[in-house]
């Protein structure tokens, strides 16, 4: 290389000093945070999913391995709230309903249907900056669970 090449490269080069800083700052700040939002967004949606078919599959079970249908109801919602509250969700009033396939919901062979609808709200976005409404996710979950052919009605 030619003597005067090194000084011509190293002027180059001296305007570049400190913009790596500046460029990482901003690319930082314009993709890594909108991306960790959706990432927290995701991870909602998918444990509210969860939650809904945890529950739902539990609720089925406490119902159809109960004595009467009042308290089978009972067991499901509490069944259904310690689901929810294992992935840090509170179950919504009116969300679980229980239907039988028969008149008599624990009849032997019978079939009964657990379905859960609710909304997650997503993180971080108030109402006021929605226009008064929130952004949330719909979910729904249905379990059907067969009652024991074999189980002795009381």
């Amino acid at each position: 290389m030619k003597p005067g090449a090194w000084s011509l490269r190293r002027a180059a080069l001296a305007g570049d000093r400190g913009s790596a800083v500046t460029e990482f700052l901003v690319i930082g700040v314009l993709v890594l945070v909108p991306l960790s939002y959706i990432v927290m967004s995701v991870m909602r949606v998918q444990g509210a999913a969860f939650a809904s078919s945890q529950a739902a599959r539990e609720a089925g079970r406490a119902f159809v391995t109960s004595e009467s249908v009042t308290h089978g109801r009972q067991r499901a919602e509490v069944a259904a709230r310690l689901a929810f509250a294992d992935q840090g969700f509170e179950l919504p009033a009116s969300a679980l309903r229980i239907s039988c396939g028969s008149a008599d919901c624990l009849a032997p062979g019978g079939v009964v249907s657990i379905d859960l609808d609710w909304v997650v709200d997503l993180p971080w976005i108030p109402s006021s900056l929605a226009g008064g409404r929130s952004f949330s996710v719909p979910i729904h979950a249905v379990h059907e669970v067969p009652v024991d052919a074999f189980r002795v009605s009381s």
